[in-house]
């Protein structure tokens, strides 16, 4: 994918999330959790885009025997 659509991605999805924030009233909480959900999709969607999601899959923590 071109470097050209993640951004041109970036920005919609940023421009609609501030919308949403803006102009649909919900409470704080929910607010704080959408965000929370599309930050946490965003970047794991571009780990996927760069291919370096497949690596962090496959780290391992501590010792392997």
């Amino acid at each position: 994918m071109p470097l050209v659509h993640v951004i041109i991605v970036l920005i919609v999805v940023g421009v609609l999330l501030g919308l949403i924030n803006r102009y649909i009233p919900m409470a704080g909480s929910i607010k704080s959790i959408l965000n929370a959900v599309v930050v946490i999709v965003v970047v794991l969607w571009l780990l996927q885009v760069f291919g370096l999601l497949h690596y962090i899959t496959r780290m391992q923590v501590g010792k392997v025997k």
